[in-house]
């Protein structure tokens, strides 16, 4: 019960203004998520919660590493994280209905009986967005100590030669200046 209490802010109790809360995330963090694509999540998030007069303004910052199968060799490939993501908390009297009618995903609404904040599905869902949709390395670091050699080998030789293969253009080269 403790674990899921950490990711709860007593918004009640803190005093209009700013307020920073720091979460270290590894891979215990997802267990109670669907099973992901990633593994070895070392992540430390930092919230800043703004708290105001009837809404507040939460700036998350994720940092750390995650690790991924490269999408061109297959191999395990540690990826850095970093991203900021900014979210709108307003109090209401319909949540339910204000959260339904928004359009906004960076915007959520709460009760105004609400006295906790849960973050722990946000958190998710950012360190998810931080990892980038393709997964590889670098050209310059292709080759490099993650790298299946072997695989990329074979891609080089399944890596059709754009110069030979313009015989469909052949005739046509005639008429590009016209």
């Amino acid at each position: 019960m403790a674990s899921r209490r950490e990711y709860e802010i007593a918004f009640v109790g803190l005093k209009p203004g700013i307020h920073q809360f720091d979460y270290e995330i590894d891979d215990r963090f997802f267990e109670e998520f669907e099973k992901q694509d990633f593994k070895n999540c070392k992540a430390n998030v930092k919230l800043q919660l703004e708290k105001n007069t009837g809404f507040m303004l939460l700036k998350f910052e994720v940092v750390g590493t995650v690790g991924v199968l490269c999408d061109r060799c297959g191999n395990d490939l540690p990826l850095e994280l970093w991203d900021e993501f900014e979210m709108l908390v307003k109090m209401t009297d319909e949540p339910e209905k204000m959260n339904d009618e928004e359009e906004s995903p960076d915007v959520f609404y709460i009760s105004r009986t609400e006295s906790h904040l849960h973050v722990k599905s946000w958190i998710y869902e950012f360190i998810v967005l931080s990892i980038p949709m393709q997964k590889m390395c670098r050209e310059s670091e292709m080759g490099g100590p993650h790298c299946n050699k072997e695989v990329l080998a074979r891609l080089a030789q399944l890596n059709p030669q754009t110069n030979e293969n313009k015989s469909i253009w052949k005739g046509l080269d005639k008429f590009r200046n016209d």
